[in-house]
């Protein structure tokens, strides 16, 4: 389990700092970096502006912030940057559904939309080990669409919490998305707000509340991976509204 956030003490100072950038991303970076001082050295003064904007937002789409993650133990945490542009009633899909996983009866999916321009490193919303890790390819629609869940590439992480409780979450390619890197493998254990992987430029993550759970976010607002709560477990005093 990695210690992966910052505790305050009382008294403490608190000062912003510059984002790291992911290693994933730091290739990207450099390769955009290079070709930006060619563009600048041959005299393609226009072009080379045009590029330098290029090379900060890719350093900037990898950037990899620390998070206050919050500590209460019947929280489920937001596993991606991004807008909240689906809360839904579905059965949850057939490789997270069984006895052994989540059951195969419908669950609230809580759909979080990340821009080109939120940060994409995704992170757990529980403890726990990891039980199924699970890739399917597919195409590459519009991650904003409903049917994005189940045409698009996309990768199951199933997670089980200690006492038993399950929880999945999807991370969907989009349509200029294309590869999700994955940072853990089954039998791995988590901590609450780790990072378990990335998805390149543009995407989705769906997160399968446990039964009898429902949503505490509302549509069209907007959340922080590692942040903001989802949901409690066992809480069903569902909010009604639409974020303005």
């Amino acid at each position: 389990m990695e210690n992966n956030e910052i505790t305050i003490a009382a008294g403490g100072n608190v000062k912003w700092r510059w984002p790291s950038v992911h290693p994933e991303g730091m290739k990207f970076g450099l390769i955009a970096a290079a070709i930006t001082a060619v563009l600048f050295l041959v005299g393609w003064d226009i072009v080379g502006w045009l590029m330098l904007m290029v090379t900060i937002w890719v350093f900037a789409f990898f950037r990899d912030p620390v998070r206050a993650v919050p500590q209460d133990e019947g929280a489920i945490i937001a596993p991606a940057d991004g807008l909240v542009t689906l809360i839904q009633r579905v059965p949850p899909p057939r490789e997270m559904a069984g006895v052994d996983g989540l059951g195969d009866q419908p669950l609230i999916r809580v759909s979080i939309f990340m821009s080109v321009f939120d940060v994409h490193i995704n992170r757990t919303p529980i403890a726990g080990t990891i039980r199924r890790v699970v890739y399917i390819p597919g195409s590459f629609v519009d991650a904003g669409l409903d049917k994005a869940s189940e045409e698009n590439e996309r990768q199951h992480i199933l997670v089980e919490r200690t006492d038993g409780l399950k929880l999945g979450f999807t991370q969907i390619a989009g349509l200029v998305a294309r590869r999700i890197v994955p940072f853990v493998k089954p039998g791995d254990t988590v901590g609450v707000g780790q990072r378990i992987g990335l998805i390149r430029f543009g995407s989705r993550v769906d997160v399968y509340l446990p039964a009898g759970t429902d949503s505490k976010v509302l549509l069209g607002q907007k959340v922080i991976a590692g942040e903001t709560v989802l949901a409690e477990i066992g809480t069903q005093t569902l909010i009604e509204g639409v974020s303005q």
